[in-house]
């Protein structure tokens, strides 16, 4: 039967005789060797069990908290072309400054004295005006003075009529008397030639009697004539009445037509007035738009035109102006999966392109270079790179450097909720997104 532990022990003579083996066994630092693989792991054990604060890494540029506040362009608001320019790059200009002057392209602009004779052409038709107000005064007053006439004339025949009238009874209760007198007149007439064939009366006698009957009956034909006539003459102030009415309604429709076309005249001139004087206006703001001026206050970045007598259009851009003073603030983007662990108010560490910086992303606090900053702002819609976009503004308690330029890079660390390391590590290795949870109220905006 073959003894194993003989093999054992001729194997292992066998292993000393390397040089690797003698080295590894008998030199005198094997015993640190081992006792340092030892602290090691016991060091290592230990650190998986150290806090580690989970973040949302992102990347980000500096910009502005106000939107005004950002980069401008300056634009031509009308077209032309360079003739001087007042500013260069690197220059600093007020709200109001003048940037460049430019000269007119357009032909219907280049009249030398055109805001001057828009003018007068507003003058002359402002005259116009004034001459169609006289012209209906004066035909209100020859309305006026219609409608006083025809009612005057109108009175006239209406007391014309009434005098016809009163006429016209008092001669009719005189017919009726004078019948009553023709009547008694017969009666006695044929009373006294009974008389007188009976021979009570004289002859003389019946023929006074027969005068007297005559000239009542005459007296009475005289009167139905009268009535007659004064029927007449009403009816024919009845008519005048009404010619009367007629002639002045024509009269005084066609003074009112008159001041109808000379309204309608004058509105038009005033329209023609209006245009003229909207147009004044364009020309003279139009010559203020020939010096483009600085909206806001700032430093002149850069020009986007150079020459003069480089012609421009309306609306294109000249140069690029930066506001001074701007609220800064960093815009930064993050995965989908990370946003809804992120809420308004959440604090996040920021490193600054150009600053030295030492970061260990789980232990923000033994961080150095990084500035402290929330979010203000998160975006609903999803970016063109596919991430979401942040806004963060500066804490209160932890300004930023005040040599900071917008554009500048920016790195983003958001923190979230502080685990074990080994906790990370595993969620990392797994691919798990980091812990939700609730920020304390206090921090969060509503």
């Amino acid at each position: 039967m073959r003894n194993f532990n003989d093999d054992a022990f001729n194997a292992k003579n066998e292993l000393a005789s390397f040089s690797a083996y003698q080295l590894l066994f008998k030199n005198k630092h094997s015993g640190y060797l081992t006792k340092i693989l030892l602290f090691s792991f016991l060091l290592l054990f230990v650190f998986m069990f150290l806090p580690w604060t989970q973040t949302i890494a992102g990347n980000g540029y500096v910009t502005t908290l106000e939107p005004n506040q950002r980069p401008q362009t300056i634009q031509s608001v009308i077209p032309g072309s360079i003739e001087k320019w007042y500013v260069r790059e690197g220059d600093y200009v007020q709200r109001g400054d003048t940037i460049l002057k430019i000269n007119e392209i357009k032909e219907a602009y280049f009249d030398t004295l055109l805001i001057k004779r828009t003018s007068e052409q507003i003058d002359a038709k402002s005259g116009a005006v004034n001459a169609y107000q006289d012209k209906i005064t004066a035909l209100n007053n020859q309305l006026r003075a219609l409608r006083q006439e025809r009612r005057l004339k109108t009175e006239q025949n209406k007391n014309k009529i009434k005098q016809i009238q009163l006429k016209y009874k008092s001669d009719s209760i005189a017919l009726e008397a004078a019948k009553i007198d023709l009547a008694i007149a017969k009666k006695q007439y044929e009373r006294n030639e009974e008389l007188e064939k009976e021979g009570l009366k004289s002859l003389q006698d019946v023929e006074e009697k027969l005068s007297k009957f005559q000239k009542n009956q005459a007296y009475v034909i005289e009167l139905e004539n009268k009535l007659l006539t004064y029927s007449n003459e009403l009816l024919n102030a009845q008519i005048e009445a009404n010619r009367i009415q007629a002639e002045f309604d024509d009269k005084i429709s066609k003074v009112q037509s008159n001041i109808s076309s000379t309204s309608s005249t004058q509105f038009e001139a005033r329209a023609q007035v209006s245009k003229l004087e909207n147009t004044l206006s364009n020309y003279q703001v139009r010559q203020d738009l020939y010096y483009v001026t600085s909206p806001i206050s700032g430093l002149i970045n850069k020009t986007l035109k150079t020459g003069r007598g480089e012609a421009l259009k309306a609306g294109e851009k000249i140069v690029t102006i930066m506001p001074d003073n701007p609220n800064l603030a960093v815009e930064t983007y993050i995965e989908p999966l990370d946003l809804p662990l992120v809420r308004l108010g959440s604090e996040v560490r920021i490193q600054f392109d150009g600053w030295p910086t030492i970061i260990f992303s789980g232990w923000p606090n033994a961080s150095y270079g990084t500035f402290g900053a929330k979010v203000v702002a998160i975006d609903n819609n999803i970016s063109a790179n596919g991430k979401y976009r942040l806004l963060l503004a500066p804490k209160e308690d932890e300004p930023w450097p005040d040599a900071l330029r917008v554009g500048s890079g920016a790195r983003t660390l958001a923190l979230l909720k502080n685990v074990p390391v080994w906790y990370e590590i595993w969620r990392n290795l797994n691919g798990f997104p980091p812990d939700y949870y609730v920020l304390d109220n206090k921090s969060v905006k509503k």
